[in-house]
């Protein structure tokens, strides 16, 4: 299975998990967005909106990490733990997986990323909107080993992805301590945590490199 990506995107590693999870080999194809490469006439045949991640499983192309992570797990995984048939727990794993693209992780990009990539201002109301992210997770966690039921799924993993680029750029944890303890056992308990490690030490260091330009 052909997968592009870019090691430090959230996205990307969430995908990297899940497939470790199910035992998936995936043929990485680095694809630089910050070159523009995801342009390339190529990659664009693939994948029209020429995002990342995108897989083509023999022949098959798809983008949009989360659809990704349902369309391997229900092509691969040996049983439904990690995406649930019964309608209500599969309910909640889709709707902690919306949560992420549209909540979570967005309010990481609103926040960073006209920082990162167009050198502007911090923006203090889109700080509070991380903070009002990450608070509504710690209230899905309250009493709660896991985000969407009481076992591991890929709402755990695509979340994890995020979670962990927050605090790969420094976002403290302490004032949200059912994140903190759910991500202490996410990282002894999903497969796949050391390749995310060494996604995120890349996508730090190319973090750090970038905010030290800013405040110069």
């Amino acid at each position: 299975m052909d997968f592009y990506y870019m090691p430090g995107s959230a996205p990307c590693r969430s995908v990297i998990m899940t497939a470790k999870a199910l035992g998936v080999e995936l043929n990485k194809k680095i694809v630089n967005t910050l070159e523009k490469e995801q342009l390339k006439p190529e990659f664009v045949k693939i994948n029209p909106q020429h995002t990342i991640p995108t897989i083509v499983d023999n022949g098959f192309a798809l983008w949009e990490s989360r659809a990704i992570l349902v369309y391997l797990v229900e092509k691969y995984g040996k049983d439904d733990s990690l995406y649930p048939k019964d309608p209500k727990q599969q309910a909640i794993v889709n709707q902690r997986l919306y949560f992420d693209m549209g909540v979570l992780f967005k309010s990481f990009a609103d926040y960073y990323y006209p920082i990162l990539i167009f050198n502007k201002p911090e923006d203090p109301e889109n700080f509070k909107k991380i903070e009002t992210a990450v608070g509504f997770l710690n209230t899905f966690l309250e009493g709660q080993e896991y985000v969407a039921g009481d076992h591991l799924t890929i709402a755990d993993i695509a979340i994890l992805a995020t979670v962990s680029t927050f605090v790969a750029v420094n976002f403290e944890l302490k004032s949200y301590p059912n994140v903190a303890k759910w991500y202490a056992n996410a990282e002894k308990v999903v497969p796949g945590w050391s390749e995310n490690l060494e996604g995120l030490a890349q996508m730090k260091q190319w973090f750090d490199a970038k905010m030290k330009d800013v405040k110069a």
